[in-house]
C-alpha cells in the first residue's frame, strides 16, 4: 500500500464493538482491496470480545478525549469538565479557519437550543478535534461514518470544519428512532452527505423519501467471510440427540426473545425434547428473560450464554439444528435491519425462523430459504419451530437454500468492492470539492422535492438499481 496515497477517516462510536463484526470485517475488506484508512472512535470500549478479523487491521486508530454524560450535570460545568481535552484542537482550529469555526458552533447551538439536547455541543468539541487531525495529517480527503445519528453528526460538522467531504452508512434504529436524529436532522445529513449507503432495500426506500437533493442512496448488503462461515459435515440426525434451538443476539427488546420463551414453553407442553441456548451480551432485556425462564419452568431447556467470538461462534452454530430469532418493531421505530447473525446461520446451512420485518424478508424467502412468522405471535413461532423439529428433511433443504443465497448475494469480499468503487469515484482534491459542498451545507428549512430514479437516469438521486445490492 503506498503509504503517501490518500487515506478515508472513518468515524465510529465506539471501535472495537463486540456486536460490530460488520463494521470490523468491512475495515479489513477495505484494506485489502487496496484502500487506506484511519479510524477515529469517539469513545474506548472496555470489556468488549475480540473477533480474529480485528487482528488484521493496519489502520491508525485514534481515539477522542473522554468526555461526560452531557445531561448530567449543568451545562457550564460539563463545558469546565470537558473542554480541556478539545481545546489545543479547536484553537488551532479557529487560528486556521476561523469563518468555518464560527459558523458550525452557531449551528451547533442552534441545534442545541431547537432540539434541547447539549449532544450538539459535545459532537461540535469531537468534530473539532477530527477536523484539525484532518488538516494535520494533509492524506484524509474523505470522511466516512457507521450509523446516522451521533457519528454522522460529527462527521457532518468536521466536513465543514476542514473542508473535506463526508458520507455516511445508516443501519437500523439510527434511522428510524426519532430522537436519534429530531426533527428534519437525517434530511440535513441526506443533503450534505456526498454519498449514502444503507443495508437493506426497506431503509432505501425509506431515506429515499426523506431525500431532498441528488444525495444518492445505494443499498450494499452485509457480507460475510464465507471461509470462515463454511459448514463441515453436520453431525448424523440421530433420534437420542436433543436438538438445539440456538438465538443469537444482544438481551434487547427488538430481538424478540420474550417471544421465543414463550414459544419453548408451548413445545415442551407438547412433550418435545429440546434444548434452546440464546447468546449474547447481556442488556436491557437480560433481567426480564431471566425471570420468564424461571417462571415458565424452563431451566432444563432455555439457557443464556454471554457474547463470543465469532470463531466461537462457528462451532456453535455447527452442533445447532435450528436457529430462531423472532425480531420486532418497538414502538420508538427501532428494529433491526438485516441482522447478520441469520446470514451467518444461514451460511452454516442452519434452516432458520425469523419474522417478516424490515429487510428480513429480502433475506428469507418464506418455505424456500428459511420460515417466516408474523412479529410478536409466539405461536406461530412455536407452530414454525415444531415443524423443523419433526421434519429433517425440511432442514436439510432449507439449510441448503440458504448457504446458497448468502453465497450468492452475500459475500463480504464482492459486496465491499461496492463501496470501494463510491470512494473511488471521490475527488480528492479538496479545493475542487469546496464549491460542490457549499450548496450542501445550507440550513434546515429548505425543501427540494426530487422523485427517486434508478442509477441509470443521468443524475438521478435516491434508489441506485443493481444486481444483488443497489450501487
Amino acid at each position: 500500500m503506498n503509504p503517501d496515497a490518500p487515506e478515508i477517516g472513518y468515524i465510529l462510536k465506539g471501535y472495537l464493538r463486540t456486536s460490530e463484526t460488520f463494521i470490523t470485517s468491512e475495515i479489513s475488506l477495505l484494506e485489502d482491496a487496496g484502500l487506506k484508512l484511519h479510524i477515529f472512535s469517539l469513545k474506548k470500549l472496555e470489556g468488549q470480545q475480540r473477533h480474529g478479523v480485528a487482528d488484521r487491521i493496519s489502520a491508525a486508530v485514534t481515539y477522542l478525549p473522554p468526555v461526560t454524560p452531557s445531561e448530567q450535570t449543568g451545562l457550564l460545568r460539563w463545558i469546565w469538565q470537558n473542554l480541556p481535552g478539545f481545546v489545543a484542537s479547536h484553537r488551532r482550529l479557529l487560528r486556521l479557519r476561523p469563518r468555518a469555526w464560527f459558523s458550525v458552533l452557531a449551528e451547533a447551538l442552534h441545534l442545541s437550543w431547537r432540539y434541547r439536547s447539549r449532544a450538539f455541543i459535545r459532537e461540535f468539541l469531537q468534530a473539532g478535534f477530527i477536523a484539525q487531525q484532518v488538516i494535520e495529517s494533509g492524506r484524509i480527503r474523505h470522511l466516512h461514518a457507521h450509523f446516522c445519528h451521533t457519528s454522522t453528526t460529527v462527521a457532518m460538522f468536521a466536513s465543514r470544519l476542514c473542508s473535506v467531504p463526508f458520507s455516511f452508512t445508516a443501519h437500523a434504529k439510527d434511522i428510524y428512532r426519532e430522537d436519534m436524529n429530531p426533527g428534519d436532522l437525517l434530511a440535513v445529513k441526506l443533503q450534505r452527505a456526498r454519498f449514502v449507503v444503507t443495508c437493506t432495500g426497506a431503509n432505501q426506500q425509506y431515506l429515499a423519501g426523506l431525500n431532498r437533493t441528488k444525495t444518492p442512496v445505494y443499498k450494499i448488503y452485509h457480507g460475510l467471510d464465507l471461509t470462515l462461515f463454511s459448514p463441515s459435515e453436520r453431525r448424523t440426525e440421530s433420534e437420542a440427540r436433543t436438538p438445539l434451538i440456538l438465538a443469537v443476539g444482544r438481551l434487547v427488546e427488538k430481538k424478540g426473545f420474550s417471544f421465543l420463551v414463550e414459544a419453548c414453553r408451548m413445545l415442551k407442553d407438547r412433550g418435545h425434547q429440546f434444548q434452546c441456548r440464546i447468546i449474547g451480551s447481556a442488556d436491557s432485556e437480560s433481567e426480564r428473560i431471566s425471570r420468564m425462564i424461571a417462571e415458565l419452568h424452563l431451566a432444563n431447556e432455555v439457557t443464556l450464554h454471554g457474547a463470543v467470538t465469532q470463531e466461537e461462534l462457528r462451532g456453535i452454530y455447527q452442533q445447532a439444528d435450528i436457529f430462531a430469532l423472532p425480531c420486532q418493531v418497538l414502538e420508538n421505530g427501532d428494529r433491526d435491519g438485516i441482522p447478520n447473525v441469520l446470514v451467518e446461520a444461514m451460511a452454516m446451512k442452519l434452516p432458520v425462523i425469523s419474522t417478516d420485518i424490515s429487510g428480513i424478508p429480502e433475506l428469507i424467502a418464506d418455505r424456500r430459504t428459511g420460515l417466516l412468522v408474523p412479529q410478536k405471535d409466539a405461536a406461530a413461532l412455536a407452530r414454525a419451530i415444531e415443524e423443523l423439529l419433526l421434519n429433517p428433511a425440511l432442514r436439510r433443504a432449507l439449510g441448503e437454500q440458504a448457504r446458497a443465497t448468502v453465497v450468492q448475494r452475500f459475500d463480504a469480499r464482492q459486496n465491499v468492492l461496492q463501496l470501494k468503487r463510491l470512494f473511488d469515484n471521490q475527488k480528492w482534491n479538496t479545493d475542487e470539492t469546496d464549491e460542490a459542498d457549499q450548496n450542501r451545507s445550507s440550513c434546515f428549512d429548505q425543501s427540494h422535492p426530487s422523485h427517486p430514479r434508478s442509477i441509470s437516469d443521468s443524475g438521478s438521486n435516491g434508489i441506485c438499481a443493481h444486481q444483488g445490492f443497489d450501487c
